[in-house]
């Protein structure tokens, strides 16, 4: 990786995501994150969008040196998705939110029991490897 491209090109990879979904989460184009993997020169407000949406240590992109992401605590996480949600059109996760957001503690206690088994359930499902 010792070109820029090569570490956005990585990045993407990392992500799982496709370029065109990597691409809406910096609000810039397809075609564009195309162009930066191939040859392109990423202005300092991409590199920064690709950093803090993705967690990328800005000095490992611009020069290849040192740790390529940076840990975020929980809170930092949890601000992150909350601040996404409301800045977007009301859709399910925000829903979601405000009907959480109404819940008493009886029913926190509820809905922790019903993720357990939830997640009890999935691991059944899981194939063995």
């Amino acid at each position: 990786m010792n070109t820029i491209n090569d570490r956005i090109a990585y990045i993407v990879e990392q992500s799982g995501l496709s370029k065109t979904a990597f691409a809406d989460k910096i609000n810039v184009s397809q075609q564009y994150i195309s162009k930066l993997i191939r040859s392109g020169n990423p202005s300092n407000s991409t590199i920064a969008d690709i950093c803090d949406t993705f967690h990328v240590n800005r000095e490992w992109l611009e020069t290849g040196e040192g740790k390529i992401f940076y840990s975020v605590s929980r809170s930092d996480e949890i601000a992150t998705f909350i601040g996404g949600v409301l800045s977007s059109d009301i859709d399910f996760r925000g829903r979601l939110i405000a009907a959480l957001a109404k819940l008493t503690p009886d029913q926190w206690k509820l809905l922790e029991q019903v993720a357990e088994n939830l997640m009890e359930e999935m691991q059944k499902e899981k194939p063995d490897h």
